[in-house]
């Protein structure tokens, strides 16, 4: 995300605020969040979700910050965090890509999480 608000990206609570609110947003189970804030400034801090995480890192100096929004599952809404922190963090020039990563389809519909069947490694 470019062209954010520099004074919101160094400030730990706005940002740790901000990232917390996007996953409630997409409807992701929280876990847990730790933040750090760097001196003389910027942020990185995670999200942890029962569904993978959010993270962000943030250079206020360049106006600035890169997430990352890692969700499994068919119920969280990942987009929605992303419009989220767009505006949260009021950046005028953000780009958003979607990358397919992890265990891709055609997987067990039911529990598209799970291992859909245990494989064992075959002996010599």
């Amino acid at each position: 995300m470019r062209e954010c608000n520099p004074d919101i990206l160094k400030d730990l609570r706005q940002v740790r605020d901000a990232l917390v609110e996007a996953a409630k947003a997409a409807s992701a189970t929280i876990i847990e969040a730790s933040f750090h804030e760097f001196n003389p400034f910027g942020v990185s801090g995670m999200v942890v979700i029962a569904e993978s995480h959010l993270s962000i890192h943030t250079w206020p100096e360049y106006a600035y910050a890169a997430v990352d929004i890692f969700t499994c599952g068919e119920l969280i809404k990942p987009q929605v965090a992303a419009e989220y922190l767009i505006r949260r963090l009021q950046s005028k020039n953000p780009t958003v890509v979607e990358m397919k990563r992890g265990i891709l389809p055609p997987f067990d519909r039911r529990h598209p999480h799970k291992v859909a069947e245990a494989v064992s490694p075959s002996c010599p």
